[in-house]
Formats: C-alpha cells, sequence, structure tokens
C-alpha cells in the first residue's frame, strides 16, 4: 500500500511543534501584555526573558568571541577569564540569526529551536529505542517536568541545544548497537562533538560511553584482555570527536585567553568540590540557604531511575546517568535542579509507565497551575544587571 505522505508520525511531530511553541507562549504573554495576577508583577514587560541568567553572558561571547578587550568595553562587571566557563556553541549558534533579527531576539529563538528539536528527539528514542507506547505523551510531559527545564527552555539557555545533541547521541548510539551500522556511530559521534561544543559536561557523554564499553569488554569470554580492547577501539574509535572538540575549544582559550586550562582558572563559578554531597553545607560560596530538602529528592529519583534503566537492558543510557549523576553529587551550588537537567529525558523514560498511567495525568492537572507559578517566579527574580539591553544586541 502507498504511504500517505503524512503518516502518523508526521502527525505527531507537527503536534509537538505547535505543543512546544503553545508552552513557550503561554510563558511569555504575562510579559508581552504587562498583565499582574496572583501578586506576580510583569510591568517591565518582554525585557525580563531577555535580562534572564545566563543568556546575555552568552550574547557577550557571540558579539566579542571570547576577545579579553572586546569584553572589557561593555558594560558588564564580570573578568574577561569568566566566560570561558562558558563554551561557544550556543553563542555560535545565534550569529547565522543576529544580524536579521539582532542578538536578544536571536539567543530567544535558538532556546525555542532547539527546545523543539529535543522533543521531537526524545519521541523518537521513546518510540524506536525503548518501543514506548505513548511517545507522544512522554515528549508532552518533558516540556513541563520538571518545572526548572519550563524556565530553562522559555528563556536564552544553552541547555536545550546540550539537551538535544545528547538525546540525539544516546539515539544513534543505541541504534548502531542494536542494528550495527556504521553510519549510526558516525552520526552518534558527530552529536556527541556538538554535545561538547555547547557545554563543559559533554565531556562526561564520552566518559559514559567508554565505561559502557569497558563494562562489555568485562562481560566478553571471547579473547584476551589486550585483544578485546584493540576490536573495541577499531569499533568505538569516531568518539574519539568529543574529547577531539575539548582540545579544539581549549586551543581557542590558549588564543584569546593565552592559557590553554583558563576554564579551570575562571573564577568561583566551577562549582565541582571534594567531599560529595557538599551542597548540603549552607556555608558554600553557591548555596547560602539550608532548605535544601528538594535536592535528597533529585537524587533520588535520579539514581533510582538509573538503575531501573540499568534493567530495562538500556546501557548506554543508564551508564551516562550514573556517570552524569555521580559527577553531580560533587556539585556544591544551590541550583542542582538545573544541573542534573540533563538526564532529566532519561529518568523520564525510566519512570514512563508510571507517567502514563492515569493518575499521574490526574495529579498532573492538579499540579499544572502551580508549576506555571514557579516558573514565573523564578523567572521574575533571576535576571541580570544590565541597565540598558541595547548594549547587547
Amino acid at each position: 500500500m502507498k504511504r500517505l505522505p503524512f503518516d502518523k508520525d508526521n502527525f505527531n511531530i507537527i503536534f509537538l511543534v505547535a505543543i512546544t511553541l503553545f508552552i513557550t507562549l503561554l510563558i511569555w504573554l504575562p510579559y508581552i501584555l504587562r498583565i499582574n495576577f496572583f501578586g506576580l508583577n510583569f510591568s517591565s514587560g518582554f525585557e525580563t526573558i531577555y535580562r534572564n541568567y545566563d543568556g546575555i553572558e552568552y550574547i557577550i561571547i557571540a558579539k566579542t568571541l571570547y576577545n579579553t578587550q572586546l569584553i572589557a568595553k561593555l558594560p558588564q562587571s564580570l573578568s574577561a577569564n569568566y566566560y570561558a566557563s562558558h563554551f561557544p556553541g550556543f553563542s555560535l549558534a545565534m550569529m547565522p540569526f543576529a544580524a536579521v533579527l539582532g542578538y536578544l531576539k536571536s539567543m530567544i529563538l535558538v532556546s525555542v529551536i532547539f527546545t523543539v528539536f529535543s522533543t521531537i528527539a526524545l519521541y523518537y528514542l521513546a518510540k524506536e529505542i525503548l518501543l514506548i507506547k505513548s511517545p507522544v505523551w512522554l515528549a508532552f510531559v518533558s516540556l513541563i517536568l520538571p518545572a526548572r527545564w519550563l524556565i530553562v527552555h522559555s528563556v536564552g539557555t544553552p541547555e536545550p541545544m546540550f539537551i538535544f545533541f545528547t538525546i540525539l547521541t544516546f539515539y544513534f548510539f543505541s541504534r548502531f548497537e542494536r542494528l550495527d551500522k556504521r553510519r549510526d556511530l558516525l552520526l552518534a559521534s558527530l552529536s556527541g562533538f556538538f554535545a561538547q561544543l555547547a557545554r563543559p559536561p559533554g565531556i562526561l557523554i564520552f566518559i559514559s560511553l567508554c565505561c559502557y564499553i569497558l563494562w562489555k569488554i568485562a562481560r566478553s569470554k571471547n579473547g584476551d584482555f589486550l585483544s578485546k580492547i584493540w576490536a573495541s577501539i577499531k569499533r568505538y574509535y569516531p568518539i574519539l570527536s568529543i574529547p577531539l572538540m575539548l582540545f579544539f575549544i581549549f586551543i581557542w582559550y590558549q588564543i584569546a585567553f593565552h592559557n590553554f586550562f583558563a576554564y579551570f582558572h575562571s573564577g568561583d563559578n566551577i562549582h565541582l568540590t571534594l567531599p560529595p554531597f557538599a551542597v548540603f553545607n549552607k556555608n558554600q560560596y553557591w548555596v547560602g540557604d539550608i532548605w535544601l530538602e528538594d535536592i535528597v529528592y533529585i537524587f533520588l529519583l535520579g539514581f533510582f531511575a538509573t538503575f531501573i534503566l540499568f534493567k530495562k537492558k538500556l546501557y548506554p543510557i543508564a551508564f551516562f546517568t550514573l556517570i552524569y549523576l555521580t559527577a553531580t553529587v560533587f556539585v556544591a551550588h544551590r541550583d542542582i535542579s538545573r544541573y542534573t537537567l540533563p538526564v532529566v529525558p532519561f529518568v523520564l523514560l525510566a519512570y514512563e509507565k508510571a507517567i502514563n498511567s492515569k493518575e499521574f495525568k490526574i495529579a498532573l492537572i492538579i499540579i499544572a497551575l502551580g508549576i506555571y507559578l514557579y516558573a514565573q517566579n523564578f523567572i521574575l527574580n533571576n535576571t541580570g544587571p544590565y541597565p540598558n539591553l541595547g548594549y547587547f544586541n
């Protein structure tokens, strides 16, 4: 039978694009209309969206490409070295649009585009790799849960770009492991390459894939250890593109900052700390709080989901969530909910049976307004001190 031009997948993708844009517009609407409700004041308008951290900082990189002299001329108080902690992928993605739209609108547009892409990528991962019966519902839920993600993808941030390429990496890598088509491994490696360009934790993708490969070697009973290592290198060597991108970025830093390791000297915004769980110390610079019980549940649900993924035999994905969450245990920052966002799509996959239940859907309806108000309250109070946005447009 001849395939129709618009099959079920086509309609699902159109729906996911539409619902992504609708949810984003719903977040933006009070700022566009400058209306106040529930005691929240939106009178500053859409500038509040533009001012949210860390978007302007990526615009500065896009306008200067880490040139320290150009950074010094902009009306901002941070040292040039600080920007070495921000990888250039998101900034570079803005540049093709900036000539027409300006940097502020381009920043928001790129976030929205990659949010759409990441939602679609999760749909295909759920449908083709996990064989989930309701991938559209899972992809829809991923737009609003966790609520921190709803905030992040509604303003200018690199997370949507990073999360899209992370999902894509494990989609293609899982296909390669299942179908053994070289093209899938090359696409997985290319996706990991761009994930590393977007954010520093991209290297954890490479580490997790290496751990998975070593685990496979340890389980294999064919041949001696060295021969298995060499066979695995020949099979998986394209994933070396991920650390190669990290090397390229550090070469760029050598040129711009005269310091190959500028990332590690970018100030107090690298939050890896010993001992583990230092986030539960109020005296840590980026903590300053005792109301941290939510972090306990974030780690509990994350690690529990990891073991469910192992049980489901989704080993590459499970190794990533395990490595990423283990690394996050050493992050001393109040905003752990943001730091763990890259594993959330995979956590949702682990809990897909519960998420697809009638009880969960009812609970989500009950809490929907709370999610929306939480997001708006956060966005309103997460703005940077930039008096004149014209300098950044």
